[in-house]
């Protein structure tokens, strides 16, 4: 595995801990169908958060969250609608945004709520 991949996952690992700290509980990392994918499914009270994680370097140029353009969540919005479908879920739902960038040993971690809609625009 790349050290990229490897930086990846290890960004992923630490938006779970860090959303389970916050009071949120993990449904699913990594959630597929298909080409789809879903880096981490959380509920908290009574709403299904969809997490898109990106982790970078502190070298990285641009921001982690510009990486997630309006095809990427088309793709998030695509799958969140097969998950809630495929398991019945009736309840509000958002998709987030969770920013990780490497400083030296330690990640800086942002937490970016409402960071896109489900709006049939996209």
């Amino acid at each position: 595995m790349s050290d990229f991949h490897i930086l990846g996952k290890k960004g992923e690992e630490l938006a779970a801990e860090f959303l389970k700290k916050e009071g949120y509980t993990i449904l699913e990392k990594n959630w597929t169908a298909g080409k789809l994918e879903i880096d981490v499914i959380a509920r908290k009270e009574d709403e299904i958060i969809f997490v898109e994680v990106k982790t970078r370097s502190d070298n990285y140029l641009a921001t982690p969250e510009s990486a997630v353009n309006t095809k990427k969540q088309r793709s998030i919005i695509s799958a969140a609608n097969r998950y809630l479908k495929k398991n019945r879920i009736d309840m509000e739902s958002r998709f987030d945004i969770i920013t990780l960038v490497k400083e030296k040993d330690n990640f800086i971690i942002d937490h970016i709520k409402n960071a896109f809609y489900h709006t049939p625009y996209l």
